[in-house]
């Protein structure tokens, strides 16, 4: 497994655990941060069926480093344009990955990071963590981020967020649907094994058609384009060797061999 300086990772038994490894300012991304989230999204082992994020020390991730941001201010637009180029591939890689991704959150979610785990298919939190989209306080914008938070809270929601860059606590982040569930502290981790062991009982072909499918419908096709879009995909799913399985096991009441 390759060794990275800013994140930290595990694979036991599929669940591939991405640590976000920069305790001392509360895991605040830089440069080298985000080229090795994309590497880790891009290089998955074969054997990866579900990818967790989460942060290590008392906090999630505190947004963009502070000597990166300042160094970036002093920058040409054009290095401004390629390094917000990087952030905006992180985001997007995570979000077009085939698995299915979970952010744990805790501490504080601040700024970038909400599109961090806004690109992730289901986020919990601690009813006690931090959110805040505080770019608006320093006069900048959530430009990046707005398309992943965007499709978690709607517009209205996005506008009262992104206008105020006011802090919310995880009640709140879920009220918002920024997140999609906060337990306290001590639920944290029977919640994340609840949807692991549920992720387990599904098609893993099936899961990475899911994603796609909602890509689509919801980002690329029109309703008549979809109207032969998904007739064709379930006919192809239908037949295919997964397909085929699945629904031999559920007529035999027995379990699909893709649960061990």
């Amino acid at each position: 497994m390759t060794e990275y300086k800013t994140i930290e990772t595990t694979l036991e038994k599929g669940v591939f655990t991405i640590w976000l490894n920069r305790p001392e300012v509360h895991n605040a991304f830089d440069i080298t941060m985000l080229r090795e989230l994309i590497d880790c999204f891009e290089t998955l082992d074969p054997s990866t069926f579900c990818i967790i994020l989460r942060g290590r020390g008392k906090s999630f991730c505190a947004g963009a480093d502070l000597n990166w941001m300042k160094a970036v201010s002093q920058n040409s637009f054009e290095q401004n344009y390629q390094e917000s180029l990087l952030l905006s591939k992180c985001f997007y890689t995570i979000y077009t990955c085939s698995r299915p991704t979970l952010a744990v959150i805790h501490g504080v979610a601040l700024g970038g990071a909400n599109g961090l785990f806004s690109a992730c298919d289901i986020a919990y939190c601690t009813d006690d963590a931090t959110f805040s989209l505080s770019e608006v306080k320093i006069g900048i914008v959530p430009a990046c981020i707005s398309p992943y938070l965007i499709k978690r809270v709607g517009e209205s929601g996005a506008r009262e967020l992104m206008l105020t860059g006011r802090r919310i606590k995880g009640k709140e982040a879920e009220h918002f649907r920024l997140v999609n569930k906060s337990v306290s502290a001590e639920q944290l981790e029977p919640t994340l094994q609840a949807v692991i062991t549920l992720l387990r009982s599904s098609g893993p072909e099936a899961m990475s058609h899911c994603k796609t499918l909602i890509h689509d419908v919801a980002n690329k096709l029109t309703l008549a384009e979809a109207y032969e879009y998904t007739a064709r995909m379930i006919a192809e799913i239908r037949s295919s060797r997964e397909g085929q399985e699945g629904m031999n096991a559920f007529l035999e009441k027995r379990k699909p061999d893709w649960i061990k």
